[in-house]
């Protein structure tokens, strides 16, 4: 139920982009608002978010595919490793804020990735092969069909390269399986399966300097990552009655997340020691995840005198396992290698627990005026333990902790529709559970508040859409986004005694408003002057978004002198800016199409943004804060479709060459600037049959 709420459906068949590396600022160009993190060529993550939070692998979003959880842990660990290859996906649902309710508390909101299936044909067959610069070599094959009252889709996508920068390799494979049963016209009993595996050679962040004088430099070539991912799913679809519908989901995640490689900054060398003539002992991280969990939502049609109202309503029940082992003393070598002397430094194990149920009901007061109330009822265990280090060759145990609570979310949508065009307006509460790593300190002598609370807060839309003829289609409106109890640390004196030192206390400290403007307009100019049935169909797009993104309260602490003669400070960033919050995103676009050609040039901006939370201008010495400027990138994008099977696709990505970067990193994948990529090309040929 979409009634009331920001959303966006995007059908990939009708984009023109690169999909073989997934490339998200094509994909993503008609919504507004969307940050989108480039850092590697591969297109294995997909970095993405709106209103100005954090695009960190999408972790402000409730991610599914196919209306199933797909990330590490939704609420301990919410980022998602995997996502699916886009020549796979039909379309693409984001639902904003208001997704709260119905599918979890995100604040990003809902995003969907919905597979291809193949209804009409007993079997068929499909391939799309592109080859590009450095040596861009993938592969999709799929078969599917549908024969009596089986249905079935099989793919497998391989992809590999040496990316645009240096040390930047990749080899990942993803594969697919579908397969249903239909007992009638109105039940469906299906089961998915989804397996990934690759290994990526990072190539680290850079320092300011090394960045202009050449951004397509890695001075570290000995770091790897690779996460093999098992998603599956076993869904029932049933309509018990005209009035009444109920789908039920049963899914699984055992997946696993690795890591080795040198982790010092971008301005220390990783050079090899000639004392010992080798390198430096690699790091070595392991994460291994195991989630189960049971969904259901169902749709209920009925009538309060004249009102026709539809509710709906569903439960769920989720439990994840993460068990982290980190700082483990990995080789001195260069290749793909997780084996470590001795222990893990770090091995916590990590439990979530939770139980919700929602409903939301659409009364419809008039045939053009509807109010839609909601409700979602959470209840989240989160459990942490484990050794968190070694201190003197002794184990320092984390101490067990729980932390239990239940969180009732309430909403409102409305909705009034005039013609082809509606208004609607929502107010959604939306939290975010406290994440593992707000439950474990950052170094052995720090602590976290016992206390310590769930981020909350609210998203708030206002907005115009709707379309008139086939000429103009169009979505303006407002948000505003409070966030709540944000998390950061408050320097305090050991035992109170300035002589003693200090420790870091991990506790709630502040909070931010982002609000501003989401329009998106397509103009079909051939249909506009009456000549689309001779020129064919050229279309004019525009996705701008203005955000104003600002903490409101944030308490900060800094200490001067040494003891016995500290001095602790406490100021207040109230004013500054969120951190990777760019003012501005703008994407425009020109799009022709015939029945057998179409393309797509593509304009995307984006204003500059602050790096850290307290608006540092000036670059740190080893790149990790520092205002990274705005950039301008150009993408051309065209198919060719003959012989009524055949496909040729082709583009030319960054098609100005500019130098540009969306993010700094602190840690993975690489202390330091993360450069977008510079010109690539591209060329693809494929047929279905």
């Amino acid at each position: 139920m979409f009634s009331g709420k920001k959303n966006e459906v995007l059908k990939l068949g009708n984009i023109n982009g690169n999909f073989a590396t997934n490339k998200a600022r094509e994909i993503f160009s008609r919504v507004p608002g969307v940050t989108i993190w480039e850092n590697e060529a591969s297109g294995i993550q997909v970095n993405v978010a709106v209103r100005g939070l954090s695009p960190n692998r999408s972790w402000e979003f409730n991610t599914r595919q196919n209306g199933y959880d797909i990330s590490s842990d939704v609420f301990g660990y919410p980022e998602a490793y995997y996502n699916p290859p886009m020549e796979a996906v039909e379309s693409i649902q984001i639902v904003r804020g208001g997704a709260s309710l119905q599918f979890g508390p995100q604040f990003g909101g809902m995003l969907n990735y919905i597979l291809k299936r193949e209804r009409k044909q007993a079997f068929t067959f499909e391939t799309q092969n592109t080859v590009g610069s450095y040596q861009l070599l993938s592969s999709y094959n799929a078969i599917g069909g549908t024969y009596k009252k089986w249905s079935y889709y099989v793919y497998n996508d391989s992809r590999s390269g040496q990316g645009w920068r240096q040390n930047n390799r990749y080899n990942v494979r993803n594969t697919y399986a579908f397969v249903g049963y239909r007992f009638g016209s109105k039940t469906e009993l299906s089961a998915e399966y989804t397996n990934m595996d690759y290994e990526m050679q990072q190539p680290g962040g850079l320092t300011d300097a090394q960045f202009k004088d050449d951004p397509r430099k890695s001075y570290r070539e000995r770091n790897w990552f690779g996460t093999p991912w098992n998603v599956f799913s076993l869904q029932l679809d049933t309509q018990f009655s005209d009035r009444l519908s109920f789908n039920a989901k049963l899914f699984g995640l055992i997946s696993a997340r690795n890591s080795v490689g040198f982790t010092g900054a971008a301005n220390v060398a990783d050079a090899i020691d000639p004392a010992t003539n080798a390198y430096a002992h690699r790091r070595v991280d392991r994460d291994d995840y195991e989630n189960f969990g049971l969904e259901t939502r169902s749709i209920f049609k009925y009538a309060l005198g004249k009102v026709k109202s539809n509710l709906a309503f569903g439960v769920r029940v989720y439990q994840a396992k993460t068990q982290r082992r980190q700082e483990g003393r990995g080789s001195t070598g260069s290749n793909f290698d997780l084996n470590i002397e001795g222990d893990f430094a770090r091995d916590l194990d990590f439990r979530t627990r939770n139980v919700a149920f929602f409903a939301e009901n659409q009364f419809k007061v008039t045939d053009n005026f509807s109010v839609t109330p909601g409700v979602r009822y959470e209840n989240i265990q989160s459990e942490a333990g484990g050794r968190f280090g070694i201190s003197g060759g002794n184990p320092v145990m984390l101490e067990n902790e729980t932390i239990d609570r239940s969180k009732p979310l309430f909403g409102l949508g409305l909705e009034y529709r005039l013609g082809s065009t509606n208004f609607y307006a929502n107010i959604s509460q939306a939290y975010r559970p406290v994440l593992f790593s707000d439950l474990t300190p950052p170094a052995v002598t720090d602590v976290i508040d016992p206390d310590l609370k769930d981020a909350d807060g609210f998203n708030a839309d206002f907005g115009y859409r709707g379309k008139y003829r086939d000429i103009l289609n169009f979505d303006v409106g407002l948000f505003y986004l409070k966030y709540n109890n944000r998390i950061g640390g408050v320097r305090q004196f050991v035992n109170n005694d300035p002589s003693q030192g200090t420790y870091l206390y991990r506790t709630n400290l502040g909070e931010s408003v982002n609000k501003g403007i989401e329009s998106f307009m397509n103009v079909n100019l051939t249909a506009l002057f009456g000549c689309k049935n001779t020129y064919g169909s050229l279309d004019a797009f525009a996705s701008m978004s203005f955000i104003d993104a600002r903490y409101t309260d944030f308490r900060t602490y800094t200490t001067t002198g040494t003891a016995p003669n500290v001095v602790i400070t406490e100021g207040n960033l109230s004013g500054n800016r969120v951190e990777n919050a760019p003012r501005y995103i703008h994407s425009f676009g020109l799009s022709w199409s015939t029945s057998q050609f179409s393309c797509t040039l593509q304009h995307r901006r984006s204003g500059r943004i602050f790096t850290d939370a307290n608006n540092t201008y000036e670059p740190s010495a080893n790149g990790t804060t520092g205002l990274l400027d705005g950039y301008h990138l150009y993408d051309l994008s065209a198919e060719y479709k003959f012989l009524e099977h055949y496909n040729i696709k082709a583009g030319i990505n960054n098609l100005t060459d500019e130098s540009y970067a969306t993010r700094r990193s602190g840690g993975y994948p690489g202390p330091g600037i993360l450069p977008g990529e510079g010109r690539t090309v591209y060329m693809s040929v494929g047929f279905k049959i």
